[in-house]
């Protein structure tokens, strides 16, 4: 395990008892996140799950003619692979890096086991609920709201999972993740630049004004953030 990176920034392993990280540390294996790397795909069993520390990862629903919609985000507050301990081996959805970073990753059989011990459990437990909330509000946010507002609540959630306010990021990805034209990210780009909440230069967005942004999204952001704080340990949640 690289001694450059400290796993414990990841705040799910943060909050392992004494007992369970020093079990854990040694299993634990650092991998670099670049952007746009795949780390499963739809229908593939996992092999891993992943801790990101400075990474975000988009979960993503691919349709047959190749469209795709985000349907989550998971960063420094989680994990990726849920499936693997809630018994399902595979998923329909694809996980894709959308800010580059660094993570750790462990092998499948070792969260199984993991997952049998109940200070274990309970935790990775309380997250899934956490993320299916996510998931939840996201599709009910991409029916209901405005683009504008959409965009708003995608930048907050990923600015809670990173430790600064710039995110490397072009705007045809940022399509992708929103299952929208292109034209209408850039169209909802410039509203947010042109209100000085945002700045936007080759792909770089950065945050100017996050209160701004708050006041600007719909209430979408406040439940999945009052769910995962409510959900996880103090120090967890983003």
């Amino acid at each position: 395990m690289s001694a450059a990176i400290d796993p414990r920034k990841n705040r799910l392993l943060a909050s392992l008892p004494e007992a369970e990280w020093q079990r854990w540390r040694p299993k634990l294996e650092a991998v670099e996140m670049p952007l746009g790397h795949v780390l499963y795909e739809s229908g593939i069993a996992l092999s891993h799950v992943y801790f990101p520390t400075s990474a975000i990862v988009s979960l993503l629903y691919v349709m047959e003619n190749g469209a795709s919609a985000e349907i989550a985000v998971v960063g420094n507050e989680g994990i990726v692979g849920i499936s693997l301990f809630m018994g399902g081996e595979s998923t329909p959805s694809r996980a894709v890096v959308q800010s580059a970073g660094q993570g750790f990753r462990l092998r499948a059989q070792a969260i199984k086991e993991e997952f049998t011990r109940p200070p274990i459990l309970h935790l990775l437990l309380r997250y899934t609920q956490a993320l299916i909330t996510q998931m939840a509000q996201t599709a009910v946010c991409n029916r209901h709201h405005s683009l504008d507002q959409q965009l708003c609540r995608w930048l907050l959630l990923s600015l809670d999972r990173l430790e600064g306010n710039e995110l490397v990021m072009t705007q045809e990805l940022i399509a992708n993740m929103l299952g929208v034209r292109r034209e209408g990210v850039t169209e909802g780009a410039l509203k947010l630049q042109a209100a000085g909440l945002i700045r936007y230069a080759r792909g770089r967005i950065s945050v100017l004004d996050r209160r701004g942004l708050e006041q600007r999204t719909c209430e979408c952001y406040a439940v999945v953030k009052k769910e995962y704080d409510r959900l996880l340990p103090d120090g967890v949640a983003p």
